[in-house]
C-alpha cells in the first residue's frame, strides 16, 4: 500500500509514515499519543468538574423551588451529562494506573480516545443545558430555546464539523499528523 492509497486515512493505517516523518518508534508514537491525549482532557478536566460542582449545588438554593417541572427536568439532563462528561473524562487516568507497566499502551490510548470523545460530548450537552437553565430562568423560555438552541448548534459547528472539515480536507503530507 503505497502513502497515495492512504491519503485521509488514520495514521494507524500509515504505519511508515511515523518512521519516516517523524523518525520515532510505535511506542514513540504511543508515547506521543497517549501525553497529547492526557493533555487534551486535562483542559476541560477542571472546567467539567467546576460545572458539575456547581450544578449539584442547585437544588439547595432557596429560588430552586421555583424552576417549572419542564425546567427541572433539564436541570437533572444537564447534571447527568456533567456528571457523565465527569466520569468519561477522568477515566483515562484511571486505565492507565490499572494498565501501567503492563504493556497495554495502546490500548489505553484507543480507550482513552473514546472516553475523550464521549466526555466531550456530553460536556457539550451539559453546556447546552446550562444555557437553557440560565437563559430560561433569567429571561423566559422563549430565551432558554433560544440560547440552548444556538449553543448546540455552536457546538456542533466547532467541535465536530469543523474538526472532521479539517480532516477530510487535510494535507498527507502534513507533519503535524498523528
Amino acid at each position: 500500500m503505497s502513502d497515495a492509497d492512504t491519503v485521509g486515512a488514520p495514521a494507524e493505517a500509515t504505519p511508515g509514515w511515523n518512521r519516516r516523518a517523524r523518525h520515532e518508534t510505535e511506542s514513540q508514537r504511543q508515547d506521543r499519543n497517549w501525553a497529547t491525549l492526557i493533555q487534551e482532557t486535562r483542559v476541560v478536566q477542571t472546567g467539567v468538574q467546576l460545572l458539575t460542582g456547581l450544578l449539584l449545588t442547585l437544588p439547595f438554593q432557596n429560588r430552586f423551588e421555583q424552576l417549572s417541572e419542564p425546567l427541572r427536568r433539564v436541570y437533572l439532563g444537564t447534571v447527568a451529562a456533567s456528571i457523565g462528561a465527569t466520569v468519561f473524562l477522568v477515566a483515562p487516568v484511571s486505565a492507565h494506573r490499572i494498565l501501567f507497566r503492563r504493556r497495554r499502551l495502546a490500548r489505553a490510548v484507543a480507550g482513552a480516545h473514546r472516553f475523550a470523545i464521549a466526555g466531550l460530548a456530553l460536556l457539550g450537552l451539559a453546556l447546552t443545558g446550562v444555557a437553557v437553565l440560565i437563559f430560561e430562568v433569567v429571561a423566559g423560555p422563549p430565551a432558554g430555546a433560544i440560547a440552548g438552541s444556538a449553543f448546540a448548534v455552536v457546538f456542533a459547528a466547532v467541535w465536530v464539523v469543523h474538526p472532521w472539515w479539517q480532516r477530510r480536507i487535510s494535507d498527507p503530507d502534513d507533519d503535524r499528523q498523528s
